[in-house]
């Protein structure tokens, strides 16, 4: 009996890590005798069922459960019930994709022995560089150190490339040590960005960073100008939280916006920086944006998101040190 809850912001790399763990369940066992997949619209307590039933004509089940990246409390009810005591036959894999795991979820897989996994690549820039190196080295690519630098810094946090690039490589080059040269024509745009990438550099001041950015994101990370507005949203919405509200410590800070240790000073400090009037003014800016992409102007979209990043860095007081 194993239990692995997978779960993760990027849709590509959990499905990647889901198909990884069924291979290695399943075996060199017949799939269609020893899988069952719930998918989608199902009943929980069908699905639980079915795990419960022994198998027929193999010796273990394995069973996987996928809501689609919403699950219902009752759902999670009835998973951490099953998980109390579950059949020694069966292999439990639970799809979760993003968003907060319940903590009595975590608790019930981990309490018997299971995993939970979230296959996203570090936010430390040091530990990505690891994890990439990683990723490229269990498929089995050989490359020069020189061209793996190029080559992680060009996927930046957009994984769902690897996999396509390094097959390109093996059917071009075989088993020949992949060096720039070889690697340089094979790469188009950069990949895709962290998300607090660009409001890092916005909150810092760094106009030009913050373009860059903004860029790499809807050209190499396929995202909607809309998309980007929605995350700007979420991250004043946080600054607004802290406004008038008593921040005398660390505590008060978490509770007003949400969200424990780093990110909850980083927002703090920041609304600090452009404080009240800056919230206000970059909401006023995020309205016009809006009306902007939806028509309200003959500009191009580019153009519309280059107007507000650039309007967004200038509210920190350190812009004019800065650029």
């Amino acid at each position: 009996m194993s239990v692995h809850l997978v779960h993760g912001a990027d849709d590509a790399l959990v499905a990647d890590k889901v198909a990884q763990i069924v291979r290695e369940l399943v075996g060199d066992q017949d799939r269609a005798l020893v899988l069952e997949e719930f998918e989608g619209d199902f009943v929980m307590a069908g699905a639980t069922e079915a795990a419960s039933t022994p198998p027929f004509f193999t010796e273990r089940r394995v069973v996987v459960i996928d809501r689609g990246g919403s699950m219902a409390a009752d759902d999670v009810g009835v998973l951490v019930d099953y998980l109390g005591d579950p059949p020694d036959f069966t292999d439990l894999v639970i799809v979760w994709g993003s968003g907060r795991v319940p903590d009595a979820l975590k608790k019930a897989v981990t309490g018997n022995g299971g995993r939970v996994i979230d296959p996203s690549p570090p936010t430390r820039a040091a530990d990505r560089r690891e994890w990439w190196s990683e990723q490229i080295r269990v498929r089995e690519l050989d490359i020069e150190p020189a061209a793996q630098a190029m080559l992680i810094e060009w996927l930046g946090e957009d994984a769902s490339r690897l996999d396509g690039l390094v097959r390109t490589l093996k059917a071009t080059y075989g088993t020949k040590r992949v060096s720039v040269d070889m690697l340089r024509p094979y790469l188009g745009e950069r990949g895709d960005v962290l998300p607090w990438d660009l409001t890092d550099a916005i909150d810092g001041g760094r106009a030009a960073d913050a373009l860059r950015a903004a860029r790499r994101m809807m050209k190499a990370g396929d995202r909607h100008p809309l998309q980007i507005l929605a995350q700007l949203h979420n991250h004043y919405g946080r600054l607004a939280k802290l406004d008038g509200e008593d921040l005398s410590t660390k505590e008060s800070i978490e509770a007003a916006v949400g969200v424990k240790g780093y990110p909850a000073q980083k927002a703090f400090n920041t609304y600090r920086a452009i404080g009240h009037d800056g919230v206000r003014r970059a909401f006023e800016l995020l309205s016009t944006a809006d009306a902007d992409l939806r028509g309200g102007t003959g500009l191009d979209e580019d153009v519309v998101m280059d107007v507000l990043i650039a309007r967004l860095a200038r509210l920190s007081p350190t812009v004019s040190r800065r650029n």
